[in-house]
């Protein structure tokens, strides 16, 4: 036994005034499709549906064991870990100011005021959580408060770790494998170091945005570097540099076992989750079911923990998520089309689409043409292979178009 090991197992005990285990759940569905026991380790049923909690609670109860009169705690979030942050701020009746952007979705900041009740202050501040960041900062040196920072700190990866020390209880034994998201990498390590003491044979795969390849980039310079761009669609994980701490317990780790999941395969498993399981979740929850069909064949007859790491989905993106799905599965394209400015050319259009193609857009783009009119059109199908046989009719009647679904720059302008 290390003293990390019983530092964890201590913050799991503490976890116990607050709330039960996270349920770990055989997943039939996905058991049957793989051809092993699939769990998931269910931190989106945490009472702020994710797993930032643990490392909040324990941070602050550790601080407050070294020094009981503290009474302000700092933090800067735009989601989980602002949440996190205030319940644990209620729990133990301190103050907490948490500085969040001002485009926080409303509904963010409404559920941290929920948690914190009248122990905590959210402040609005900054259109980007760096400016929230360095504001939270400069308070917490103001008033003499404690900055609770979400990954980089290691009382929050030791609460971390307590999703390790459930998950072991509950299953009885080592899984085989363990899939955990990466974000700022507080959980990773925190599960890594646990795992490595009490289940050294248990393979962990690690996986992160790609979009927020934080680990990787790590990986490959040999310390934590800031990524020049990040796709902010998983905001659960999009993190632009990995936290030191975290780094320092993850340099040892194959980078083989760290996978990238692109951000609109990610819808594709989030919707099949909602639609055939009923679970809600994050976009950074889904990251480890999402590479589930990566790893394919490797997973028959294996025991395997997927911990999905929150269910804070706001259902107003889910029009977006319904959408990049689509275009991900091959279902939905749009091109761009060159109509005649003649009698009929509409008709002889639609003349070609298929019994299962349906058009979601259709809008002129130049309305002054004379002689041809260049329309954007939106088709949704049943099956990918559809568009083959449309595409196919089209060339053969002449018909000039250009397939942008995959174009960024013009998507962003036209669609």
């Amino acid at each position: 036994m290390t003293a990390f090991t019983e530092a964890a197992e201590a913050a799991t005990a503490a976890l116990r005034a607050l709330f039960h285990p996270t349920p770990l759940q055989r997943n039939d569905h996905l058991s049957a499709r793989w051809g092993a026991e699939i769990l998931l380790k269910r931190e989106d049923l945490s009472p702020v549906r994710s797993y930032k909690i643990r490392g909040a609670v324990n941070a602050m109860r550790k601080v407050l064991a070294r020094d009981p009169a503290q009474d302000q705690f700092v933090c800067a979030s735009a989601g989980n870990h602002a949440q996190g942050v205030a319940f644990a701020c209620r729990h133990f009746g301190v103050r907490g100011t948490i500085f969040m952007p001002v485009t926080t979705p409303q509904q963010k900041i409404d559920k941290t005021r929920m948690f914190g009740s009248d122990f905590v202050t959210v402040r609005l501040t900054g259109d980007y959580f760096d400016q929230s960041l360095a504001a939270a900062q400069a308070f917490c040196t103001e008033v003499g408060g404690t900055f609770l920072s979400p990954f980089d700190d290691p009382d929050v990866i030791e609460g971390q770790a307590s999703v390790a020390v459930e998950m072991l209880e509950q299953l009885g034994r080592a899984p085989d494998l363990v899939i955990l998201p990466v974000g700022g990498g507080g959980l990773s390590a925190g599960v890594t170091a646990y795992l490595a003491a009490r289940a050294p044979r248990t393979r962990i795969v690690y996986v992160e945005p790609e979009g927020g390849a934080s680990l990787t980039a790590a990986l490959a310079a040999g310390a934590p570097v800031t990524l020049p761009r990040v796709n902010s669609f998983v905001d659960g994980a999009a993190v632009a540099r990995i936290g030191a701490r975290p780094f320092e317990g993850l340099r040892g780790i194959n980078p083989a076992g760290v996978l990238l999941a692109p951000e609109d395969r990610i819808c594709v498993t989030m919707l099949e989750m909602l639609n055939v399981e009923g679970i809600v979740l994050e976009p950074a929850g889904a990251l480890s079911v999402d590479v589930l069909p990566v790893l394919g064949a490797a997973l028959a007859g294996k025991t395997v923990v997927c911990v999905t790491s929150g269910g804070n989905f706001d259902f107003e993106r889910l029009p977006e998520v319904k959408e990049r799905a689509q275009r991900y599965s091959g279902v939905k394209k749009y091109f761009i089309l060159r109509l005649p400015q003649r009698p009929g050319a509409l008709r002889d259009f639609l003349e070609m689409l298929g019994p299962e193609d349906d058009i979601a857009r259709f809008e002129y783009l130049k309305k002054s043409a004379r002689n041809f009119g260049t329309v954007l059109i939106g088709i949704e199908t049943a099956q990918a292979e559809n568009f083959a046989r449309l595409f196919g009719r089209l060339d053969a009647a002449g018909f000039a178009y250009r397939d942008i679904t995959g174009d960024e720059t013009l998507a962003e302008f036209l669609i």
